[in-house]
């Protein structure tokens, strides 16, 4: 078998072979874009080829920017399109690919990968850990009011700036800046490439399905969140994203979405775990909680830069000794955290946490707490108060979240 990065002109039989993989069948093109596969880096594709030239699995990886605890910025390549076909699986394809495609993240120069996986038993082998989690909340409209804030001066009260209701296909520009001041600010969140917007490339609001968007702007009319929505059978409102530089923001939108007549419920898609929004509704159960499950996935390749690339926000000294049995590889690394900065040496001091490489993807954003994966059975905490430490030094300085689909 050979693996190889395909080239432009190949990028119509990757594309079929993916599709092969999934059951499914290449989309007809829609006029103006907005096939999911648009926006594909064909030098970051690859393709399993069996002895007979024939292609047999995919897999590919975008070029994104992960945003980190401490607001900071890092490559990441996110993992997607991967695939092999029925008649060759459980002949090793995948993990000849997974292997590849790590060797090769390397080789650029990336410290860490992430993706959403199709299935949640089979990236773990390869070294991912979920990392961020989402969850949908549906309201009925009759019980949609929001509570009156408690403080005077609350995020609740009445916002000073307005909301417009907008077609998706007017405000690509306006939403493509507003995300991007949202995904800089907030961890776990990744880019949107403009090629993504401009090829319209992925679910909505970026791609050409019909929408509407609610803009907020604030006082001085600068754009800063909007919620694309669209409204099906029976009478439900969906919120496909709502994106805010700030909670007041968020609150207004929500007031407008929730206020909207016609509809029996309203569905948001996408909200990060514990968000506020039930706590702001007059009746706290009139908020149902579904879909709680797993986003974004992490893979640490380089663990020292990993780790000091990340902010802190609690200083101490933590031994971590981290296996990663896909890679064949271990190392035992002292962190030493100091005034929001890490420094991630190799060294030979006993352990204070042995763990997965899959696992220090979990909690790397700060969404999954050590100590929950030393309860679980994952991590072994070697002295008392370890988890405890850990929990303080990898905590986040809000909970990451992801709402990019690639």
């Amino acid at each position: 078998m050979e693996i190889r990065s395909t080239t432009d002109k190949e990028l119509d039989v990757f594309v079929d072979t993916v599709h092969a993989a999934f059951g499914r069948f290449p989309e007809t093109p829609v006029e103006g874009g907005g096939l999911w596969w648009s926006a594909l880096e064909a030098d970051r594709c690859l393709l399993a080829l069996a002895a007979d030239g024939r292609p047999v699995g995919t897999a590919a990886a975008y070029s994104f920017e992960l945003t980190l605890p401490g607001q900071t910025h890092v490559p990441a390549a996110g993992v997607t399109a991967v695939g092999v076909l029925p008649s060759h699986r459980r002949q090793g394809v995948l993990s000849a690919m997974m292997r590849h495609q790590l060797a090769q993240l390397r080789a650029r120069g990336e410290s860490l990968s992430v993706l959403l996986a199709s299935e949640a038993p089979i990236y773990g082998r390869f070294g991912y850990g979920p990392a961020t989690y989402t969850s949908r909340l549906t309201v009925p409209r009759r019980e949609a009011a929001l509570a009156a804030p408690r403080a005077r001066g609350a995020v609740g009260a009445p916002a000073t700036g307005s909301v417009e209701v907008l077609r998706r296909a007017d405000c690509g520009e306006i939403l493509e800046e507003v995300y991007d001041r949202y995904r800089r600010a907030q961890p776990g969140a990744l880019s949107r490439p403009h090629r993504w917007w401009a090829l319209r490339a992925g679910q909505p609001p970026i791609s050409p399905a019909p929408r509407y968007v609610a803009l907020h702007r604030d006082a001085d009319g600068v754009p800063n969140g909007y919620a694309s929505y669209s409204i099906g059978e029976p009478n439900t409102l969906t919120v496909d994203e709502t994106i805010t530089t700030d909670d007041a923001a968020f609150t207004a939108l929500a007031r407008f979405v929730l206020g909207h007549d016609l509809v029996t419920k309203i569905v948001f898609k996408h909200l990060p775990p514990e968000h506020p929004l039930r706590w702001q509704l007059a009746d706290f159960r009139a908020g149902q909680v579904s879909e709680d499950t797993d986003w974004l996935w992490v893979r640490l390749l380089d663990v020292p830069r990993a780790l000091t690339a990340r902010g802190w926000f609690t200083d101490g000294d933590l031994v971590l000794d981290v296996d990663d049995p896909f890679l064949a590889e271990h190392g035992r690394y002292l962190l030493t955290v100091r005034d929001g900065e890490a420094k991630c040496t190799p060294t030979d001091l006993e352990p204070d946490l042995s763990l997965d490489i899959s696992d220090l993807g979990s909690i790397y954003l700060g969404g999954t707490a050590p100590s929950k994966l030393v309860r679980a059975g994952h991590i072994r905490a070697h002295r008392p108060g370890a988890a405890h430490l850990a929990d303080a030094l990898f905590r986040a300085d809000r909970p990451p979240h992801c709402l990019h689909w690639f």
